[in-house]
C-alpha cells in the first residue's frame, strides 16, 4: 500500500499564492502541474541573473498556472447557479403525496403478511400472545422508521442524495477512503463538495480520518460493508415483487399509472378498517402501548418468541427506501408522509387486527382479508393487488439507481442504462438487470412457493441493509458531524442492538429459505469487488508506466512523427501524466494529429457537478506540442448522454477561451516584471516613495478565484477590466494568433477519437488467486461489460483504436 499512497500525493499538493496587498490566499491545484508533465517556464526565469531584484521579484511574481477553468458553461456562466427549492408549504405536501407511492409502497403492504408469518410460529393461546405482538410490531415501527430514519438518518444526506453509496462518497470526501488513487485538489473546489465542518470535537475527528486514511484494511472493510449493503438492495429488489404480489394476489398483469393516488387510498383503506375492527371488536388491545406486553410475550413463548422476531421484522421492510429514494424528494417531505399518514395508518391497521384476532384466533393465517368487512372484500382485494405491483416496481427502480451509483463510483461493470424521463434525471432503466430480476422472481416464487420461506429470506435482506446504514450512519456522526461522543455511542446501542436482535432472530432461518439473500448477496459483492479490484490494480498499472515528459521534449514538438491537420481526442483515465498508450498510437500511425487533447471521465464522489464546474483545462507541455489535457468531472447522480458533435464544440470554445486567458496571464507577469524593475528602481532614488503603480497593481491576483455574485457576472471578469490597456491587448500577440490560426485549420479537418483496447493480465509472479480473479473472473466482466465506446455517439470512422496489454 505504500505504493498507492506516494501515487495519490502525487496528485494532491497545494500551492499558496501569495500577494502583497491581499494576504495569504490557498489554491487547489493539479498535482500534474508540478510533476515533470510541463516544463518549468517563466517570465521571472529569464531574468534569474538578476540577482539584485531576486528577492522582491520572487516575493511579487509567480509562475501561472492553468487549470481548473470553467470551459462548459463558456459565455453564459452563472446561467447554471444554485437555486434554492420552493420550500413551500403546499409544495412539501406534493412532494410527501408523492411519496407515498413511491417510498412508502412496500412498508404499506406489510400488514398483509406480518401477523400471519409472526403467528406461524407462535400460536395463539392468550391475549398475551396477541398484545405481545401487537406490542412487538409498535415499538418496531416506532424505533427503526420513526426514530431512526426520521429523526437521524435523513439528515446524514449527501446533498439532498440518500442511500449507501451516497454515505460512502460523503465519507470518501473527507478522509481518503476511495481505493482508486485519482482524487486531484481541485476537486475539492467544487462547488458541491466542499463541507463545513463544525469545531467541537474536531480533533477527534481528525485522528479518525488519520486512521482511515493510513489503515488500508479499514478502508477494504468499509468499501466491502458499502458493497454488502448495495447486495442486499439488488436482493430486495428480487425479493419484493414475490413476497408482495403472492400476499395479494397471482396473475395480474399491467402497468399502473397514478401511484401516488393508489397508495393514499390504500393507506386511508387501511387505517379506516383498523378503526373499523378496533372498535367493533376490542379496543382494549390499546393495552400494547405498555411495552411490558413484550417481556410477557417472551417469558411465556421462550425460544418460540424469538423465532416470532423473523416475522414481526417485516412491519419496517422498505424502511431503508426513505433514505435510498430521498434523491428524488426532500427531507421534510419524506418526514411528514410518514408522520402524518404512514405511521398512524400503519398502527391502526395492525391494533385492527390484532382486535380481530382476540375475537377470532384461528384467522391467523389469513388475518388481512379476514378482517376486512364482507361488503369491502373485492374493492380491498384489488387494491392490495395495485398496491404491491406499485411496492415492487418502487423497489425495481431503486436498485436501478444503486446500480448506476456503483458503476459510477467504479464497483459495478459497465451496462446500458436508458434515460426514461427528459424531466427527472434519476429515472432510469437497465434492460440485463431488468430481465434478470425477472428471471430471478419467477425461480424464488417457484422454489418456495409460500410466503412464509420469502419471508425468512426478506427479512435478512432488510435488516443486513439496516445494520449497514447504521454502521455508515454511525462513521459519519465521528468524521463529519462530530458529535458528542456519549450521543454516538447512543445511536450504535440503541438501534443497531435492536438490529442485531433481530438478525439473529431471521439468521436462525437460513434452512427455511434465508440462504437465498445470503447467496444473492455473495455473488453480487463478488462482482463488484472483482471489477473494483480489477480497476484499481489496472489504474496502478497505468501511473507506473506513464510516458515521461523527458521523452516527448527529446522527440520535439513533430513527437517523432508526422503532425497533420486535425485535433485528436485520446481518452484515458490518467488525471495527470502521458498515458502509455499514447505510445502506442504514436508506434502504430505513421501520423499524428496537429492538436492533441487528453480526455479523462471521471465521476467524483458528489452527486452532481454543476455545467461550469465539470472541466479542468490546462496545457501539456511547451506551447508548439499543441498537446491539452481535459479532465471531464460528473457526479453519481449525473447524465452521461452527450451528443459527440455537442461535446466538441464544448471542447473547442473551451480550449480557444483557455489559450487567451493563458495569453492573458503571461501579459500581465510581463507587466508586472517590467512595473517590478520600475518600481525598484524608483525606490533606488526615493526611498520615501510608496504606493507606486507598480506596487498596487500587484494586489490584483494572477489566477483569480472565478466566483459569481448574485447577479451572475465572473469576479474575474472586474479584475480583466481594471488591467492597463497593454495588457489587454491580446489581437496584437502573435503567437496568441498563431496558435488560434493553427486551432481552427485542426477543427476544419475535423475530430478522431483515440480509444485504447486495452487487456488485463496479472503478472507472472502473482499468487494464483490474483491470476484467477484478474485472467478469468475479471477479464470474463471486461469482455462482457459494455465498452467505453459504446457510450459516446461517435461514428466509427471518427474511431481509431489500438491494443495494450496492462500487466498489474
Amino acid at each position: 500500500m505504500e505504493e498507492e499512497d506516494k501515487i495519490e500525493e502525487s496528485s494532491v499538493r497545494l500551492l499558496t499564492s501569495v500577494g502583497s496587498g491581499g494576504g495569504g490566499e490557498s489554491r487547489w491545484v493539479d498535482g500534474s502541474e508540478v510533476d515533470s508533465e510541463s516544463p518549468p517556464w517563466s517570465l521571472s526565469e529569464e531574468n534569474g541573473a538578476r540577482e539584485g531584484f531576486g528577492s522582491m521579484r520572487r516575493r511579487l511574481v509567480k509562475k501561472p498556472k492553468y487549470d481548473s477553468l470553467d470551459v462548459e458553461a463558456m459565455e453564459i456562466a452563472g446561467a447554471f447557479g444554485d437555486h434554492s427549492k420552493d420550500v413551500s408549504v403546499w409544495h412539501t405536501l406534493a412532494l410527501a403525496f408523492q411519496t407515498l407511492g413511491v417510498v412508502y409502497g412496500d412498508m404499506g403492504t406489510s400488514p398483509l403478511y406480518v401477523y400471519s408469518d409472526v403467528f406461524s410460529k407462535v400460536q395463539i393461546e392468550t391475549e398475551i400472545d396477541v398484545l405481545g405482538a401487537l406490542s412487538l410490531v409498535m415499538y418496531t415501527i416506532t424505533l427503526i422508521p420513526l426514530a431512526k430514519y426520521v429523526f437521524v438518518v435523513l439528515k446524514a444526506n449527501d446533498n439532498g442524495e440518500g442511500g449507501t453509496f451516497a454515505l460512502y462518497s460523503l465519507i470518501s470526501r473527507y478522509a481518503k477512503v476511495n481505493m482508486l488513487p485519482n482524487r486531484q485538489p481541485a476537486d475539492e473546489q467544487i462547488s458541491s463538495f466542499r463541507l463545513k465542518l463544525p469545531t467541537p470535537e474536531l480533533e477527534r475527528a481528525l485522528q479518525l480520518k488519520d486512521i482511515l486514511e493510513r489503515t488500508s484494511s479499514l478502508k477494504t472493510l468499509l468499501l466491502l460493508l458499502v458493497l454488502m449493503g448495495t447486495s442486499l438492495i439488488i436482493g430486495d429488489g428480487i425479493l419484493t415483487p414475490a413476497i408482495s404480489v403472492m400476499s395479494a394476489v397471482s396473475g395480474l398483469q399491467g402497468e399502473i399509472h397514478g401511484f401516488g393516488e393508489i397508495l393514499a387510498l390504500w393507506f386511508f383503506s387501511l387505517g379506516s378498517i383498523g378503526l373499523y375492527n378496533l372498535v367493533k371488536y376490542d379496543i382494549s388491545v390499546v393495552r400494547a402501548f405498555n411495552p411490558i406486553y413484550i417481556y410477557l410475550f417472551f417469558k411465556k413463548n421462550g425460544k418460540d418468541a424469538w423465532s416470532a422476531l423473523g416475522g414481526c421484522v417485516l412491519c419496517i421492510t422498505g424502511a431503508e427506501a426513505m433514505f435510498a429514494d430521498l434523491g428524488h424528494f426532500s427531507v421534510k417531505a419524506i418526514q411528514i408522509a410518514f408522520t402524518l399518514v404512514v405511521f398512524p395508518c400503519l398502527l391502526l391497521a395492525y391494533m385492527g387486527q390484532a382486535a380481530y384476532l382476540m375475537k377470532y384466533p384461528d384467522s391467523a393465517n389469513r388475518i388481512f382479508y379476514d378482517s376486512v368487512p364482507d361488503s369491502l372484500f373485492w374493492p380491498v382485494f384489488v387494491l392490495a393487488a395495485l398496491a404491491a405491483m406499485i411496492a415492487s416496481q418502487a423497489m425495481i427502480s431503486a436498485t436501478f439507481s444503486c446500480i448506476k451509483q456503483a458503476m459510477a463510483l467504479g464497483c459495478f461493470p459497465r451496462l446500458k442504462i436508458i434515460h426514461t424521463s427528459r424531466k427527472r434525471m434519476g429515472q432510469i432503466y437497465i434492460p440485463v438487470i431488468n430481465w434478470f430480476l425477472m428471471i430471478m422472481c419467477v425461480v424464488v416464487v417457484s422454489i418456495f412457493q409460500s410466503t412464509t420461506d420469502i419471508a425468512n429470506a426478506y427479512g435478512i435482506a432488510e435488516v443486513g441493509v439496516m445494520l449497514v446504514s447504521s454502521t455508515l450512519v454511525t462513521i459519519v456522526m465521528l468524521l463529519i458531524w462530530q458529535t458528542n461522543l456519549l450521543l454516538v455511542l447512543c445511536f450504535p446501542l440503541v438501534f443497531g442492538s435492536v438490529e442485531l436482535l433481530y438478525m439473529s432472530a431471521v439468521l436462525s432461518k437460513i434452512a427455511e429459505g434465508g440462504w437465498l439473500p445470503l447467496a444473492f448477496a455473495s455473488v453480487f459483492l463478488c462482482v463488484m469487488y472483482i471489477w473494483n479490484y480489477g480497476s484499481v490494480l489496472k489504474y496502478r498499472s497505468e501511473v507506473r508506466e506513464k510516458i515521461s515528459m523527458d521523452f516527448l521534449l527529446d522527440l520535439g514538438s513533430t513527437l517523432g512523427t508526422v503532425r497533420v491537420p486535425g485535433i485528436g481526442l485520446l481518452y484515458n483515465e490518467l488525471v495527470q501524466g502521458i498515458p502509455s498508450i499514447f505510445g502506442q498510437f504514436l508506434l502504430s500511425l505513421p501520423a499524428i494529429h496537429s492538436t492533441i487533447v487528453f480526455v479523462c471521465i471521471k465521476y467524483v464522489p458528489v452527486p452532481m457537478v454543476r455545467l461550469e464546474e465539470r472541466f479542468l483545462f490546462r496545457r501539456v507541455g511547451p506551447k508548439d506540442y499543441h498537446m491539452f489535457r481535459c479532465v471531464t468531472r460528473y457526479g453519481y447522480k449525473d447524465v452521461r448522454k452527450e451528443d459527440h458533435h455537442v461535446f466538441e464544440q464544448l471542447l473547442v470554445a473551451s480550449l480557444e477561451k483557455f489559450l487567451r486567458k493563458e495569453a492573458q496571464d503571461l501579459a500581465l507577469e510581463r507587466n508586472l516584471l517590467e512595473s517590478d524593475l520600475d518600481s525598484v528602481s524608483v525606490a533606488s532614488r526615493d526611498p520615501e516613495a510608496s504606493g507606486s503603480y507598480g506596487t498596487e497593481e500587484l494586489k490584483i491576483p494572477l489566477m483569480h478565484e472565478r466566483r459569481f455574485d448574485e447577479s451572475g457576472t465572473s469576479a474575474s471578469e472586474e479584475t480583466t477590466s481594471a488591467l492597463p490597456s497593454s495588457v489587454m491587448a491580446l489581437d496584437e500577440d502573435p503567437s496568441l494568433e498563431y496558435e488560434l490560426s493553427a486551432l481552427r485549420e485542426a477543427i476544419d479537418s475535423g475530430f478522431t477519437y483515440l480509444l485504447a483496447h486495452g487487456d488485463v493480465r496479472a503478472k507472472k509472479k502473482s499468487f494464483f488467486l490474483k491470476k484467477l480473479v484478474i485472467n478469468y473472473f475479471y477479464a470474463f466482466l471486461r469482455r462482457n461489460c459494455r465498452a467505453g465506446a459504446a457510450n459516446m455517439s461517435v461514428p466509427h470512422m471518427n474511431i481509431l483504436q489500438v491494443g495494450m496489454t496492462y500487466m498489474v
